[in-house]
């Protein structure tokens, strides 16, 4: 659903494209893999091309890693087929191609174009999941029983055809008037079954409305929205997946971990104590991803309470281990072990993670080639997380740099997200963050601020050249 969007006029993005260091065209050599690839994709020996897949992305998505049919087992419990694009079928190791897409890393997604992991005639073509084509994937299938619970699972290479490529939008509208088509007709009810798995473990997630630049016309719209209920349902399955794969190298001993620490008690203790003061009703029985789900973004003092609980979700990492487990193998935001496998289109480190579990999974020996790569996957997923994460904002900031530079000295209505800690006698002026009703934009604000308060603010600068925007309580 779409809180807020605010049309912008043109804006140049290639200064932020330099700065980042982004590549502009792929290698010769590794272009010429790529396309070889294309034309003579792989046709795994076990077709599933009966199962009736979808696809379920963002409006215009071309590069789809995933497809996926729901249905009930007799006896009871689900069956989940899940797709992912075979990107290892087509790579070769050693090749150029893979070379790149180390130096790449990941995709980087810009409002004037994305900077792919994998070139456009695989990436958003032979090995996407598009529709009405037969593509090379591998085809986990989970089953559950009737309290959500994995009670077996299967993963193999497949050739399967996804049926139809559906956008989240429409996907929230046929919920909505209960009108699924069947392959994903139980999404609702399984993800809402796994949401509350998560919950009884202690999983946290945390309801932040995105927001985004998007082109309009001649000019761009500074979008933002809060995600809709099928795209939470929708991440239950690829979280599924995700535990499912850290099962399976847990207990072949290798594999790649996303890690983070759960929440520290004395951080929890403090974002407790900050729940009174915003008016946010914490329940002793009640833990924070259950609180959290009950909020609304929408609301100022709910949305600070979402902005100091983000303090909990810190030191994401992968942890590569062959051998002897790692001390700490769980996501504290998924209370589980967990690992990245469903989109390796674009995202480098799923490719090798995959073919450990496909390894591990027929009981045979893991390539040299992924073997190898584990231990060095984290270094080049941090470095290009950095990248992609400073794109992202650095775009965002631009828009709303640009959005304002005529409205310096003009006030507008904003909530108080954070307030900066005491300086302790440093001479720091007071100050925090603030978030516009409209245009949509957070910024810093100077002055003694209230938190989770709604407040005037009055724009003091807005410079696209460095991509700031900056506020003084009014």
């Amino acid at each position: 659903m779409v809180i807020r969007r605010v049309l912008a006029p043109r804006i140049d993005f290639g200064a932020l494209r330099r700065e980042l260091g982004l590549p502009e065209v792929y290698p010769e050599a590794a272009q010429r893999e790529a396309d070889e690839a294309a034309t003579a994709p792989p046709r795994p020996a076990v077709d599933r091309t009966d199962i009736p897949l979808v696809t379920v992305d963002p409006p215009g998505s071309r590069d789809l890693d995933q497809a996926m049919h729901l249905s009930r087992r007799p006896g009871g419990g689900y069956r989940v087929r899940y797709a992912i694009a075979d990107v290892a079928a087509h790579v070769r190791p050693g090749g150029a191609l893979e070379d790149e897409t180390w130096r790449r890393g990941q995709t980087v997604y810009l409002p004037d174009g994305n900077v792919p992991l994998h070139p456009h005639s695989l990436g958003e073509g032979a090995a996407s999941l598009l529709p009405d084509v037969d593509r090379a994937a591998v085809l986990w299938t989970i089953d559950l029983d009737a309290d959500g619970g994995a009670s077996a699972v299967v993963v193999q290479r497949a050739l399967v055809r996804s049926r139809a490529q559906l956008a989240y939008p429409q996907v929230q509208a046929d919920a909505d008037a209960d009108r699924l088509p069947e392959p994903i007709a139980l999404l609702p009810e399984i993800g809402a079954l796994l949401t509350a798995r998560g919950l009884s473990r202690g999983a946290i997630n945390l309801p932040i409305p995105e927001q985004d630049v998007e082109a309009d016309g001649d000019g761009w719209r500074l979008v933002l929205r809060a995600p809709v209920p099928m795209e939470e349902h929708n991440a239950q399955i690829s979280l599924l997946t995700g535990m499912a794969a850290a099962d399976l190298m847990l207990a072949g001993g290798i594999g790649l971990l996303r890690t983070m620490p759960a929440p520290k008690s004395e951080a929890v203790q403090r974002l407790r104590a900050a729940a009174a003061p915003l008016g946010v009703h914490w329940p002793d029985d009640v833990g924070v991803g259950e609180l959290l789900l009950r909020l609304d973004p929408a609301q100022p003092r709910a949305a600070a309470f979402i902005d100091q609980a983000a303090e909990l979700m810190r030191s994401a990492a992968y942890t590569p281990f062959d051998g002897e487990l790692p001390e700490q193998p769980t996501h504290g935001g998924v209370a589980a072990a967990y690992a990245h496998v469903t989109a390796p289109l674009r995202r480098l480190a799923d490719r090798y993670a995959t073919e450990v579990c496909l390894a591990l999974h027929d009981g045979r020996a893991v390539p040299d080639w992924a073997r190898a790569a584990l231990p060095r996957l984290p270094a080049v997923m941090a470095a290009t997380d950095r990248t992609a994460s400073a794109a992202s904002r650095g775009a965002i900031d631009l828009a709303e740099a640009v959005l304002l530079a005529h409205r310096v000295g003009e006030t507008f209505d904003a909530a108080v997200l954070d307030v900066d800690a005491p300086s302790n006698g440093k001479g720091r002026p007071p100050g925090g963050t603030v978030a516009l009703d409209d245009p949509p934009v957070r910024a810093r604000c100077l002055g003694e601020l209230p938190l989770g308060t709604r407040v005037r603010v009055r724009l003091i600068a807005a410079d696209p050249v460095k991509r700031s925007v900056a506020f003084e309580l009014a």
